[in-house]
This record gives structure tokens, C-alpha cells and sequence, in this order.
């Protein structure tokens, strides 16, 4: 599992499109303080650091909207690309749902596929660094807001750099996830910011 957001260097999986926006860090969650309900293990953002966050209060989480963070001034300060279609390489959960009583993940998926939907979790069950699951709804049974859908990410197509198919990335769908246990995985996910709701 992975123990901070995501940072390498190919988080960046298009050219664009850019809507590019600022907040302020305290309108973004869960980063920090982490799970709805027991504070959770969420990292803090840092500069450099690219996961996909929601904006706004968590009372309209249903309807929230989504970006992943571009840029991070390390006081106050968080740019958001919220443009539909930017794609991002993340750390997604493999959870399809939770025990509302305890707040454990009771539920995950084997595999992840294209078109595969995408939400903005705040459980406690995701460790940190993984913002995003499978679930649609977080650990209390909210509603997590859409950020967006499973996609082939850029060295998954056979002619997407020079020699072909020997850099072929090896593809979707995504395998051999654990049926029994929550698991974070690599994916590119296909942003599409607006709930709409």
C-alpha cells in the first residue's frame, strides 16, 4: 500500500485539457485529517504532490467538486485542474463498499477494467496516500463524490512511443486484486470533475 499521494513524475498521463483554479487548503479534502469518521490517516499535502481532491464542504459531498492538485505553495494556497478529460495516473482502493456499523471495508473488487467509475473516498480503511476507491459511498454511507473513470493511461496503446508494442505497459484490465482485503493499485483515471448531478 502505498504511505504518501502520488509524486512521480508521469502522475501527468495528457497534455490537457487545463482548467486550472486556486484554493485554499482548508476547502480540500481528505488530505490531512483524513476519514470522516475517526480522523483516518490521510498524508498531508506537500508541494510536488499530485492526488485528486474534493472542494467544498463535506455536507454537499455528494454533488462536490473534483480537481487533482497541480501546484502547492506549502502555506495556503492549492491549485486544482479541473478540466474534463485530463487524465492522471493515481492510487486507486479496490473497495466496493463498507460495514456502515464498524466503518470496515467489507467489500472489494478483483479487477478494474476501462470505464470502471471512480470516487473520491474520506473512509479511514484507505491508507494514506490513496484519496480514491471504488465506492460510492464512504465509511458512514455517504455519498463519495465522482472524480471520475478508469482509463488506459499513455504507454498502454501499442503506438504510443517509439518501438510499438514493446512498450506496451501491459494494459487494462487491471487483475488479480484480492477479494478478501482492500488493496491500492496504479490506474489512470479519466477526470470528469462535475457530480453531475
Amino acid at each position: 500500500m502505498p504511505d504518501g499521494f502520488y509524486s512521480s513524475t508521469d502522475w501527468e498521463q495528457s497534455s490537457g485539457p487545463y482548467l486550472n483554479r486556486d484554493w485554499e487548503l482548508a476547502d480540500l479534502w481528505p488530505q490531512g485529517l483524513g476519514g470522516e469518521i475517526d480522523g483516518g490517516n490521510k498524508d498531508v499535502l506537500a508541494d510536488g504532490l499530485h492526488p485528486v481532491l474534493a472542494v467544498g464542504p463535506r455536507s454537499e459531498r455528494a454533488d462536490a467538486l473534483t480537481g487533482v492538485v497541480v501546484t502547492y505553495d506549502g502555506a495556503t494556497r492549492v491549485r486544482l485542474n479541473h478540466a474534463e478529460g485530463f487524465i492522471v495516473r493515481q492510487y486507486v482502493a479496490n473497495i466496493t463498499g463498507y460495514n456502515e456499523t464498524t466503518g470496515a471495508a467489507d467489500a472489494w473488487a478483483t479487477n478494474a477494467d476501462a470505464g470502471t467509475v471512480v470516487y473520491v473516498d474520506d473512509s479511514g480503511p484507505l491508507s494514506a496516500g490513496v484519496t480514491l476507491s471504488l465506492c460510492k459511498t464512504n465509511e458512514s454511507g455517504s455519498a463519495n463524490p465522482k472524480a471520475g473513470y478508469i482509463m488506459y493511461c499513455q504507454d498502454d496503446y501499442d503506438d504510443s512511443a517509439f518501438g510499438g508494442r514493446d512498450q506496451h505497459g501491459g494494459g487494462l484490465p487491471i487483475d488479480g486484486l484480492s477479494e478478501t482485503g482492500t488493496e491500492a493499485f496504479l490506474a489512470c483515471v479519466y477526470l470528469t470533475p462535475d457530480s453531475g448531478a
